[in-house]
């Protein structure tokens, strides 16, 4: 469930919020590891904190019934085989491509990083605006993506990600693929016409 599990990292605390709900209402939690747990209960056994939702009976039971369809449906085998669909995708239809930089990332998360110049991986000019301009591009596309700025010093480096639902198809994936190519395309003859 958690990409630090794949790293064979265990730490003592993990928040979760947007995913535990499925967007159906707002909930998050966070989980301790039992030394943790421990403290508090040999301490005051409360938890000084507090908020409107904390302990909401329906989003309570709305995550758990949201763990329960990932685990009963095989979402996470879904999630890791479309995941590989979207990668080689995009390496197929980018991974060349002379101002992409870097195609990372696990699952249905994947980050595309954009570049002035590859060798050297350059950033892009700030004045570029190049991932705002993308997701601009890709947005009257019919594509949702979310852009990013800064990423190479604060202030330079383009990327995307790309985050698609549990719900997407393989269909999808290829058609996600493709508008990110043409996007791209159309995205850098807009910042050479500049």
């Amino acid at each position: 469930l958690f990409a630090m599990e794949q790293e064979g990292v265990c730490p003592d605390l993990i928040t979760i919020a947007k995913g535990l709900g499925a967007g159906y209402q707002p909930i998050a939690a966070v989980l301790a590891r039992e030394h943790i747990v421990d403290a508090i209960v040999a301490g005051s056994g409360l938890l000084g904190n507090g908020h409107t939702y904390m302990s909401h009976a329906v989003a309570c039971a709305g995550a758990l019934e949201v763990l329960r369809t990932i685990e009963d449906d095989n979402l996470l085998d879904k999630v890791r085989a479309l995941g590989e669909r979207l990668h080689a995708g995009l390496v197929a239809r980018i991974g060349d491509h002379p101002h992409v930089g870097d195609i990372r990332g696990r699952g249905l998360f994947r980050g595309i990083e954009f570049v002035a110049e590859r060798a050297g991986k350059t950033p892009f000019p700030r004045a570029a605006n190049f991932a705002n301009r993308f997701r601009a591009i890709a947005q009257d596309r019919g594509l949702i993506c979310y852009p990013a700025s800064g990423c190479a010093d604060g202030v330079l480096g383009d990327h995307l990600l790309l985050a698609p639902p549990f719900i997407v198809t393989s269909q999808d994936i290829d058609m996600l693929v493709d508008n990110v190519g043409d996007v791209l395309d159309a995205c850098v003859t807009a910042v050479q016409g500049d």
